[in-house]
């Protein structure tokens, strides 16, 4: 994984709280994204599939519905500093 990519998708407010409520809940899916956040379902989606495109998320449909989790291969750093971002608010 390249971190400056990883970096850069930490960049954003809203990636930031789409990867913190994954954190919060293994498999969440796009309607509770939308729902949680307020935002419309395509601009949660192109920034899921940012987050996708660099192994930061996986996703799985089942059904209609397409979930998404934390890749569980990610680096150990990066795992790290998810986690240590999950435990603080957004500013």
């Amino acid at each position: 994984m390249n971190q400056t990519d990883f970096f850069k998708c930490l960049s954003d407010p809203t990636r930031l709280q789409i990867i913190k409520m994954v954190i919060s809940k293994s498999n969440i899916c796009v309607c509770e994204f939308t729902e949680q956040l307020a935002f419309s379902q395509p601009k949660i989606s192109r920034h899921l599939a940012l987050l996708r495109t660099h192994a930061i998320l996986l996703d799985q449909r089942q059904g209609q519905w397409v979930y998404y989790r934390l890749n569980p291969d990610l680096p150990i750093w990066a795992k790290e500093i998810l986690t240590t971002l999950s435990h603080h608010p957004l500013a």
